[in-house]
C-alpha cells in the first residue's frame, strides 16, 4: 500500500448543478479553480447518526444506524483578491443554492459533490503570517435517493 500527501490536489467550484449526478454530468461543468489552498480539511463522506433504544426489560442499549449527512469541510486559503475562485466563493456565500465541488488528487482520484458555501472568517494574522480565510462548505444530498457524491478513480 502506498500513502500519499496532499501535494498536487486541486479544488474547483461551479455555481451550476450537473445535468446528471454521474462522472459525465459533473465533468461537463466548468469549474473555477480556487487558488492558494493550504489545507483542505475533511473530505465529504457519509456520516451516520447513532440511534439508541433502551427497552426497560433489558439492561443493554441497542444501537442502530439512523439517517446520514455528508458532513462539512473547512478549507484554509491564502487571501488573493485576484483569484477568480475566491471571488466566486464570495458570490456563492450570498446564494441559497448549492454549488458543485470538485476535489482532484493526482494519486487518489477525483471527488465531485454538492455543497452550500457558508463563507468564513478572515485572519490577517501578524507581520510574519499570510493573511488567510477559513471557507466552510456544508455538503448536502440531492434528494432521497441521490447523495450526489461521485468518486472517480485516478487514471
Amino acid at each position: 500500500m502506498t500513502v500519499s500527501t496532499s501535494a498536487g490536489t486541486t479544488l474547483g467550484i461551479s455555481a451550476a448543478a450537473p445535468a446528471t449526478y454521474t462522472e459525465a454530468g459533473y465533468a461537463a461543468l466548468t469549474f473555477t479553480s480556487i487558488g492558494e489552498v493550504s489545507d483542505l480539511g475533511d473530505i465529504p463522506s457519509r456520516i451516520y447518526e447513532l440511534v439508541t433504544w433502551n427497552p426497560i426489560a433489558e439492561r443493554g442499549t441497542r444501537k442502530f444506524k439512523g439517517g446520514y449527512q455528508i458532513g462539512s469541510q473547512t478549507i484554509t486559503v491564502g487571501i488573493d483578491a485576484d483569484d477568480a475562485g475566491q471571488t466566486l466563493i464570495d458570490t456563492l456565500t450570498n446564494s441559497d443554492n448549492p454549488a458543485s465541488v470538485k476535489i482532484g488528487h493526482p494519486q487518489l482520484g477525483t471527488i465531485y459533490a454538492r455543497a452550500l458555501v457558508m463563507g468564513g472568517p478572515k485572519n490577517y494574522g501578524d507581520v510574519n503570517t499570510v493573511a488567510t480565510r477559513q471557507i466552510t462548505l456544508e455538503y448536502t444530498i440531492v434528494d432521497q435517493t441521490t447523495d450526489g457524491i461521485v468518486v472517480v478513480a485516478p487514471e
